[in-house]
């Protein structure tokens, strides 16, 4: 998949998860713009992993703060 690709499958995970509909750009953060708690994040990951059937390790999830960091994470790992 183009990492266009992979953006737009990963913006169809997070409907559910986006309550206050914000609007998604490369710099929303999950902590601050979406207001993620660790449960919800947990939650989104297992998804996109099973969406994707990769595996985000913890210590990636540490460094994913933004939309753009995780669409080029995922592509990574999936291209991998």
């Amino acid at each position: 998949m183009t990492p266009a690709e992979v953006d737009a499958r990963i913006r169809e995970l997070i409907q559910p998860f986006n309550k206050k509909g914000i609007a998604i750009e490369d710099s929303t953060t999950f902590a601050g713009d979406l207001e993620f708690d660790s449960l919800t994040v947990m939650d989104f990951v297992a998804e996109i992993e099973d969406a994707f059937d990769v595996i985000i390790s913890m210590n990636q999830q540490a460094e994913i703060e933004n939309w753009g960091q995780l669409v080029a994470a995922v592509h990574k790992l999936q291209e991998g």
